[in-house]
């Protein structure tokens, strides 16, 4: 799973911690902390995005859904904009996004 960083600096921060809790040296609640301050967040998509990126991989909604192990209502609720996708799901979108469904298959 690549992570996507705030910024370079992060980056190189966030692996020298790595290392040091790999090592030992930190301990995981220590690492978490790092993980918040240095990753950055899953970018927030629109309806309009939701729908392109399901468009893109050529599938319904229902087998979108699927994939993503949600309900196909619930994709359609995304794509209307009657609800927002979050925590987790965000996070799949983003990776089919980039990555297609292959990733997630």
């Amino acid at each position: 799973m690549t992570k996507t960083y705030k910024s370079e600096a992060f980056a190189a921060l966030h692996e020298m911690m790595e290392g040091l809790h790999d090592e030992g040296a930190i301990d995981k609640r220590t690492m978490r902390h790092f993980d918040e301050a240095c990753l950055a967040p899953a970018p927030m998509l629109s309806p309009e995005d939701i729908r392109a990126i399901r468009e893109h991989e050529h599938v319904s909604q229902g087998v979108f859904a699927r994939y993503l192990n949600v309900s196909a209502n619930l994709v359609s609720d995304w794509e209307r904009g009657q609800k927002r996708p979050g925590g987790p799901a965000l996070r799949l979108l983003s990776v089919v996004r980039k990555n297609g469904l292959s990733a997630i298959a």
